[in-house]
């Protein structure tokens, strides 16, 4: 299937880039990075058609905006800002997407009464050690922090309710997602981190792959589907 093969190249160029992160060469980000996600979509795109196709392939779009707009980061500050709000749009547009999904089961609420209060510790902690170095940014990140750990709750609802394998893949990607922003700003605002580039990009593509196959998972025995 062409989506299965899209899929693939995904995972073989994201190797392929991020051994050339790791050897130093970062100016090559320029030529590589754009292809990176639209290797993605095209799995997407080329797979069977499912309710919620086109608002993930909505949230890859804003996702890859986003990385292309931080390409400028270091040029100007509104650079970083709009690839914020890039970010931003695409998490919000996730959460859309996880709600979409179907439950097969009943959420345990104990158990995801804990999850949040995590979830939530986790969001106040960040917040409390970035705040100071924030500066005029601390509401873009406040929102933008906010906006993720709600993606991480919803789902984490998604692994107590969605079928596997494809509830544990989205929240793995959800999980690993928080741990690149988290890993970003620490860099930027806090301290930072030696081959920081290499380990964003790490743990993001790894994120995109696992929630985008993970949804796949989930909608790939719908019953109302065709090939494309």
């Amino acid at each position: 299937m062409k989506n299965t093969l899209f899929l693939k190249i995904y995972m073989g160029f994201s190797i392929v880039y991020l051994l050339i992160l790791l050897s130093g060469h970062e100016y090559l980000d320029l030529y590589l990075k754009p292809i990176l996600i639209p290797l993605l979509g095209f799995g997407v795109y080329f797979h069977k058609d499912f309710a919620s196709k086109s608002i993930l392939l909505t949230a890859l779009l804003f996702s890859w905006i986003g990385d292309v707009i931080l390409l400028f980061a270091d040029i100007a500050e509104i650079y970083f800002i709009l690839g914020l709000v890039s970010f931003l749009i695409s998490h919000i547009i996730y959460c859309i997407l996880f709600n979409k999904q179907t439950k097969t089961t009943k959420s345990s609420k104990t158990f995801l009464l804990i999850g949040g209060v995590v979830i939530l510790a986790y969001l106040t902690g960040m917040l409390s050690a970035l705040l100071p170095a924030l500066g005029d940014l601390k509401i873009p990140v406040i929102v933008y922090a906010s906006v993720i750990s709600l993606m991480l709750f919803f789902a984490l609802n998604g692994l107590l309710t969605w079928k596997k394998p494809g509830n544990q893949y989205v929240f793995i990607g959800a999980i690993v997602f928080v741990l690149s922003d988290s890993i970003l700003a620490v860099n930027k605002f806090y301290n930072p981190i030696k081959k920081s580039s290499f380990i964003i990009m790490l743990t993001y593509l790894v994120a995109q792959y696992l929630i985008v196959t993970g949804i796949l998972k989930l909608n790939s025995n719908d019953n109302h589907t065709r090939e494309n």
